[in-house]
């Protein structure tokens, strides 16, 4: 995580609008009863979130026919225009949000995880989970700390095994489709320029050992029951943190270096298929993405970016596409603060967000800590995150965030295998279509302003929804 100043100002630089009203605390009943199918006849589903609703599916609204240009308000798809594929969307299983799930009683649990990950309810399907502690984590620790040790002859998984691989396990129960990705946020101590897990630089003369320190991980992973599809080579590449947190700094060329002549190649030589992905930070990187894929022996071994959006401009992504077209985009992490007096009611400002992340050629989004207790914990770093949902650490109560309720609007609807489509027009309301693999078409507008018609077009046919005030929609047809 960058600093406190670019968190705290993220959604605003991210998105607009503000919602205004908290969620509850209880799974409505129009999330169970609802169904992310086209209506019947040619008709329109439309779910909502705004003023009291949250995803409620309203009335069915119908095609006519139309002829000539469109007004102000009309949003104008185009499944003729097809862009990225989709994977999916989730939430990070930090150290921390495992060991809050931990702590619900298991029936509570496993009520919780059928609405999080079961396809038939929010389906979250890409998840991120952490090489050893992230500063969401009940104590810092790698899983080979100590003097130097080359061999990794001490390397141990076991600080995961009481709470984080079963909740791994339980969620991939739910949701066997479950792509997991893994980034560490420290190298063990011993492998940096200052011996310490806090900050610090990697040091060169350790790689060959830290690529088989990754697929030990990953070999000890699948041992327990949990394959990990992708992992990154370092959470947040270009900070330290000041030495405050669980972090590393990798110069460009170390990253590039790694990859070319020790991951990669570890990798191959292991018959390891995990995908490798690069940076894991902020948009203002793209010179530097640019620079590693044009590196000779990179662009071999990852075909993959990472992004964060704590810093500069989801377009600025665009940037590396339009020069490798043939490149994945993928963005993992972003998340609210627990003293955000918005925190239950940003759905908005959050689907703005995941709109601006989609239209700019990403396939994932995955948000950070799944869960964390009222006061944003376990937390050992300076940082002041809440969790997508907050599972309060006496009464066990959960309330779910505007930023579940932005997630519950695309990863309800949107398949694995789905594309985005064209959508333009409309500049008073965010937008983003998509073609699912069964040729079923969603749409997602987040209107930040006041309540006003948005006309909506396909062809020679159109329909109308009512926007409400600081509101989400999803249309599915």
């Amino acid at each position: 995580m960058k600093n406190e100043s670019t968190r705290r100002h993220f959604l605003k630089s991210s998105g607009t609008g503000i919602a205004t009203l908290a969620a509850t605390s209880i799974l409505p009943a129009s999330i169970a009863t609802a169904q992310p199918t086209a209506g019947s006849s040619g008709d329109v589903s439309v779910w909502t979130t705004g003023g009291e609703d949250r995803l409620k599916k309203q009335s069915a609204i119908k095609w006519k026919a139309v002829h000539g240009a469109g007004g102000a308000n009309t949003v104008v798809v185009d499944p003729g225009k097809s862009y990225q594929e989709i994977l999916g969307f989730g939430a990070a299983f930090t150290d921390a949000a495992c060991y809050t799930f931990n702590r619900l009683d298991p029936s509570a649990r496993k009520t919780l995880f059928h609405e999080l990950f079961d396809p038939a309810e929010i389906g979250l399907s890409v998840c991120r989970t952490c090489v050893g502690s992230s500063d969401y984590s009940t104590e810092a620790f790698t899983y080979d700390e100590g003097d130097p040790d080359p061999e990794l002859t001490r390397f141990s998984i076991a600080h995961d095994r009481p709470y984080v691989l079963p909740i791994l396990r339980q969620a991939r129960k739910v949701n066997p489709d479950l792509f997991l990705f893994s980034s560490p946020w420290t190298p063990p101590g011993w492998m940096k320029s200052n011996k310490s897990m806090l900050g610090g630089n990697m040091q060169r003369h350790y790689m060959a050992s830290y690529a088989n320190y990754f697929v030990k991980f990953l070999q000890a992973y699948e041992a327990e029951g949990v394959s990990v599809n992708a992992v990154t080579v370092q959470n947040e590449v270009d900070t330290d943190q000041d030495g405050r947190m669980p972090q590393c700094t990798w110069p460009m060329e170390y990253e590039a270096d790694f990859v070319r002549q020790y991951l990669g190649p570890t990798f191959e030589k292991n018959g390891v298929k995990t995908k490798i992905w690069i940076i894991d930070h902020n948009y203002n990187l793209w010179g530097r993405a640019m620079g590693e894929l044009e590196t000779p022996g990179v662009h071999k071994y990852t075909n993959a970016i990472a992004w964060h959006g704590y810093v500069g401009k989801p377009e600025w992504m665009m940037r590396v596409l339009q020069a490798y077209p043939e490149v994945e985009m993928y963005w993992t992490e972003g998340g609210p603060e627990y003293t955000d007096p918005n925190y239950a009611k940003d759905w908005t400002t959050w689907s703005n967000t995941f709109i601006g992340i989609l239209r700019n050629g990403c396939r994932s989004i995955t948000g950070w800590n799944l869960a964390l207790d009222e006061h944003g914990k376990p937390n050992i770093g300076p940082f002041n995150c809440g969790g997508m949902v907050t599972i309060h650490s006496q009464t066990k109560e959960i309330t779910r965030s505007g930023q579940y309720w932005a997630f519950a609007h695309f990863s309800r609807f949107l398949k694995r295998g789905a594309h985005r489509i064209e959508s333009s027009g409309a500049a008073n309301v965010e937008h983003a279509a998509f073609q699912n693999p069964d040729g079923s078409r969603v749409l997602v507008l987040a209107n930040t302003g006041p309540a006003h018609e948005v006309e909506v077009r396909v062809g020679q046919k159109a329909t109308s929804v009512q926007m409400g005030q600081s509101a989400v929609a999803t249309l599915s047809w």
